[in-house]
């Protein structure tokens, strides 16, 4: 560390610059916005759609005469299909006879030989202003390209509103990591742009990109010139693609990812020969901060952008430089630029039809269906719906797990049903085989694995462990790919990527309320500083669930206490809540059995990575199955249920204790043992273990909180019991009176069959799919 700020030295001068450094350009930005919204004004765009018969390649070269020589037969070839298409190398003052051995070895070709180097964007651009044909395909001097790459992309620009149609990019070694493919990807994160190539064979068609690479992509001629070509701010090179893109996207525009057209690159043939990757790195991190200066408009963003710049920079003096912030010389550089980024941003705002959160949005698979795709039917058939899981769906081993499979399963039959599921490992994916073979399609994403520390967050803790770039990705991917009507959102811990879609309906189902469920746990807590930092996750919750649910089209919860308890906190979301459509069964599957069982035997199941399930089952060995050992020596208790605690950890009850573990049947159990046991001390929802138990015909007892949603009268579906004293009693009198067990097991089946069969439920959610997305869709 010594040697690190030792070497830091240097830069003492441009930390204590480093306030007038962030603080005059952010005034000088604002003031410019001020003037521009006094005197400014907006350009309107005349789109027209491009004549698409034939194409100008552009070729821009530096000292690159090896790599035309090697790359430029193979365009040649590809072009030849059209008399009208055009071959133009733009070289940029090469020193290597780059010029007059294109003109000797390819006379095809056109040569527009420059007198000194204008960098890849000013090249481009003057091969831009001498290109004939409306589409210019702008080529690297080192990619190679396939001999049908061209038609592709000519097809691509499908009406007057596309900018730009990118190549899939291969590298030339096969062995090379792809770090470019062309399906660009860009956000906004800690006040900066973030941008990637997304290597994704699920993509195979014409998709939405952020931007088009600027070596292997065809642009709209007109388009590129309005927007002003490459801007000269960015010299020598990278983010000019990116900048023009972004344009392009907040003009109104479109931007295409072809993966049909497939070029191959050789990565940095001609930068990585002439420039040191020092070098390289602090162009980027200068280009990254002029981006944002000239491109972020709206004044949340400009403000966080200052921010994380400053002490971002700050950050770098001690602990290094890195690609995810920038540093005092990046900082300093695009300073001493500033006049020039503040005419371009002019420039930009005047160009910009929509704002940098839309812009943001456009180019993700979801929105750019919600928003480009031709208008939508209110009444789609078949109703496509994407379902998204948090957990593993097949083999069920929780009570969520039985909903989703059961209402998956049922759902097939209704919709054309695409699912992502995650899992933590691969081996997960296996079981869903017979589950995905029913559906359109199937997805899962592998959650990284690893201790997530949330206390500085503001968002829960189950929000933050379920945020994922990969998930996110992949619902937009499907909803475009799919022409998705519904998306069936899981878990609030998923509700964090609910869209601002305006035809796309969006429905999430609450397993459980999860600050109530936090809040029953509060006082099951030892420790104060378990307290504390439960306490704070309830609040926690209570924010993130009140502020969120009202947003979706519907929110299922699983029973009408559920609902009621919601309202009490966010009364808005009256009109939107459901109770009765997600909770329950397939009770055809289920045998009823209410006689014939196996005396003074009692059955508890559940899966023990769910906390209540685990606080439940300590609480009952050492509390209530003492006493009723104590009236019925020969009673036996069967545990059952993936991840169970280790059997030292409960007391030694010897035979009278078998700890299963996981099972795939569970029937066989539910239609033998005498009693089911539910003693839930906390958490929230409806039990599907007592649907389970009610439809197989096992009496049951609960607490009242297991029986939630269910049932609040003692005796009739069940009997409930909150004391380790009043359980024991419960069971003991179920044994002594089977008969009147069995009465009460088949008022429990009926109730299941007329209210929980899911059959019927899952025609109700359809129903109320298509209430929603026509309520969207009928909007004018």
């Amino acid at each position: 560390m010594l040697r690190r700020l030792a070497r830091q030295l240097p830069l003492v001068p441009l930390v204590l610059l480093s306030p007038f450094l962030a603080a005059v350009p952010l005034i000088a930005i604002l003031a410019s916005d001020l003037l521009w919204s006094l005197f400014g004004k907006r350009r309107n765009a005349r789109d027209t759609r491009p004549r698409t018969h034939a194409a100008s390649v552009v070729i821009p070269n530096w000292n690159g005469r090896d790599l035309l020589e090697k790359y430029l037969p193979a365009v040649i070839t590809a072009l030849d299909g059209h008399p009208d298409n055009e071959i133009i190398v733009v070289d940029n003052g090469s020193t290597d006879g780059s010029a007059a051995y294109v003109r000797e070895a390819f006379p095809c070709v056109r040569c527009l030989a420059l007198d000194r180097n204008l960098g890849f964007g000013g090249g481009s651009n003057a091969g831009f202003a001498a290109a004939k044909n409306d589409i210019v395909v702008l080529l690297n001097s080192d990619m190679r390209v396939e001999p049908d790459f061209l038609a592709p992309l000519l097809e691509g620009f499908e009406d007057e509103s596309v900018f730009a149609v990118s190549c899939q990019i291969f590298f030339s070694d096969p062995d090379k990591p792809r770090e470019e493919t062309g399906l660009t990807q860009g956000w906004w994160a800690h006040g900066g742009l973030r941008v990637r190539h997304r290597e994704d064979p699920r993509v195979n068609r014409r998709f939405p990109c952020f931007y088009g690479g600027g070596g292997s992509c065809a642009f709209d001629r007109r388009k590129f010139l309005e927007l002003g070509g490459f801007d000269e701010i960015l010299r020598p090179f990278y983010l000019e693609d990116t900048d023009l893109g972004y344009l392009a996207w907040k003009r109104g525009w479109k931007v295409y990812y072809e993966p049909r057209s497939i070029v191959y690159h050789e990565h940095r043939g001609t930068i990585g020969k002439h420039f040191s990757p020092g070098y390289i790195f602090s162009v980027v991190q200068k280009n990254f901060v002029l981006w944002t200066w000239k491109n972020i408009h709206e004044p949340a963003r400009l403000l966080s952008h200052f921010f994380y710049t400053w002490t971002g920079a700050l950050v770098s003096v001690v602990f290094g430089d890195s690609l995810e912030r920038p540093n005092l010389v990046a900082l300093s550089r695009a300073f001493l630029q500033l006049p020039g980024v503040l005419a371009s941003r002019w420039r930009a705002r005047s160009l910009a039809a929509i704002g940098d959160t839309e812009a943001f949005r456009r180019p993700l698979g979801g929105y750019f269906r919600d928003r480009f795709a031709p208008p939508l039917p209110p009444a789609p058939d078949p109703l496509r719906v994407l379902f998204v899981s948090p957990y593993p769906i097949c083999p069920p081993v929780h009570g969520g797990g039985v909903f989703m499979s059961q209402t998956c399963r049922e759902l097939a039959r209704l919709v054309d049903l695409h699912l992502i599921v995650m899992v933590d490992e691969i081996e997960q994916i296996e079981p869903h085989a017979e589950l995905a073979a029913q559906c359109g399609s199937a997805d899962y994403i592998v959650k990284p694995q690893g201790t997530i520390h949330t206390l500085g967050y503001i968002a829960p803790h189950a929000i933050v462990e379920y945020r994922n770039a990969d998930l996110e990705w992949a619902i937009h991917r499907q909803i475009y790919l799919h022409q998705i009507d519904a998306v069936q959102i899981e878990y609030i811990q998923l509700a964090q990527y609910r869209c601002e879609f305006r035809r796309i309906g969006q429905f999430l189902f609450e397993h459980d309320v999860y600050f109530q469920s936090i809040g029953r746990q509060l006082p099951n807590m030892q420790s104060l500083t378990g307290k504390l930092h439960g306490g704070y996750e309830y609040l926690r919750a209570l924010r993130y669930e009140t502020k969120h649910l009202p947003a979706f089209d519907r929110v299922q919860v699983c029973s009408r206490s559920n609902a009621d308890f919601l309202l009490e906190f966010s009364p808005q979301l009256a009109s939107v809540l459901d109770s009765d459509l997600r909770a329950g069964v397939t009770v055809s599957q289920y045998p009823f059995r209410p006689r014939g069982r196996q005396p003074f035997t009692m059955l508890f199941l559940g899966s023990f990575r769910h906390a209540p399930n685990l606080e439940a089952l300590y609480w009952f060995v050492n509390r209530s199955l003492p006493r009723v050992l104590e009236r019925w020596p020969q009673a036996k208790l069967i545990v059952i249920g993936s991840d169970p605690p280790p059997r030292y950890s409960l007391p030694d009850f010897g035979d009278a204790l078998d700890l299963r573990g996981y099972a795939d049947d569970i029937l066989t159990p539910l239609g033998e043992a005498a009693v089911f046991i539910c003693p839930i001390l906390s958490g929230s929802g409806v039990r599907v273990k007592l649907l389970e138990a009610f439809a197989c015909g096992i009496p049951v007892v609960s607490t009242r909180i297991g029986a939630e949603g269910l049932s609040d009268e003692d005796g009739r579906i069940c009997r409930l019991a909150d004391s380790p004293e009043a359980f024991a009693d419960a069971i003991s009198a179920l044994f002594a009176d089977p008969e009147a067990a069995a009465a009460m097991a088949g008022r429990a089946r009926a109730e299941v069959q007329a209210n929980w069969d899911m059959p019927v439920l899952t025609q109700k959610l359809v129903q109320s799919y298509r209430a929603a997305i026509r309520s969207r869709r009928d909007r004018k």
